[in-house]
């Protein structure tokens, strides 16, 4: 072999070499020869994410004091007070403290009067609240006993009530559900000097509030006995209504 032939070799392995050294660099070759460039990484860029949000704080779950104190000692007294067999507490629409500012109005109640048939002298007065949100009556209803055909309700009987009363602002009637006040006609069952000619109770459900337009009249029935009826206070049970009926001792 030639030494031109030796040469011209040796320079086709150099230049070969040289080829794959660059291929391995990992640079970019520059168009037009210039230098190779460096390549720069690309940081991801860092998100934005809302800011944080704070957790709800605690809800109520009880209410005040006052208000745990008097549903407290209403309930006990049978005497007086006033009792609903439980009590929803907070600010709803269908709440104890709701009610105790929302007086029942005519509209959103249903009255009716049923004779009981195991106390022939007891009449029972269903109020129910068919409205949609909870309201306040009175501790008990008015109530009167008189003639149907007199004419300026003179001879009318008032019942006794029970004493001692005191406690929440009103009787609260949640929505959907039945308040119940029982009254005796003839507690002591006497057939001789009873009140000749009544027939008729009316009845106005929150007398603290409701104007005399919207009593309602439920007739007795011709031969109804009346001498010193009794009254109860607003129960949720006819049983309980009864018992309190029981306790009424001053004029109304």
């Amino acid at each position: 072999m030639s030494v031109k032939s030796v040469l011209s070799s040796t320079a086709v392995l150099v230049l070969g070499a040289l080829a794959l050294t660059g291929c391995q660099s990992g640079s970019t070759t520059a168009v037009g020869g210039s230098a190779p460039s460096q390549q720069t990484p690309v940081t991801p860029a860092v998100s934005r994410s809302a800011a944080p949000v704070s957790a709800p704080s605690a809800p109520v779950t009880a209410p005040s004091a006052t208000v745990s104190a008097v549903r407290s000692s209403s309930s006990g007294n049978s005497s007086g007070g006033n009792s609903s067999g439980g009590s929803r507490a907070g600010g709803n629409a269908d709440s104890d403290s709701y009610a105790y500012t929302h007086p029942c109005s005519n509209r959103q109640l249903s009255v009716h009067v049923a004779r009981r048939d195991s106390a022939p002298t007891q009449r029972v007065i269903e109020v129910r609240n068919v409205g949609a949100q909870s309201c306040g009556l009175s501790y008990y209803p008015l109530i009167d006993l008189d003639d149907s055909h007199a004419a300026d309700g003179s001879q009318a009987v008032k019942p006794l009530i029970p004493s001692g009363l005191g406690g929440a602002p009103a009787y609260p009637v949640y929505a959907g559900q039945t308040a119940y006040a029982v009254v005796d006609l003839d507690p002591s069952g006497a057939t001789t000097g009873t009140v000749k000619g009544i027939d008729e109770l009316n009845v106005l459900a929150d007398g603290n509030h409701m104007p005399d337009a919207d009593t309602l009249n439920f007739p007795l029935g011709s031969g109804a006995l009346v001498l010193k009826p009794k009254l109860g206070l607003y129960q949720s049970t006819v049983v309980d209504a009864v018992a309190a009926m029981r306790a009424a001792d001053t004029q109304s």
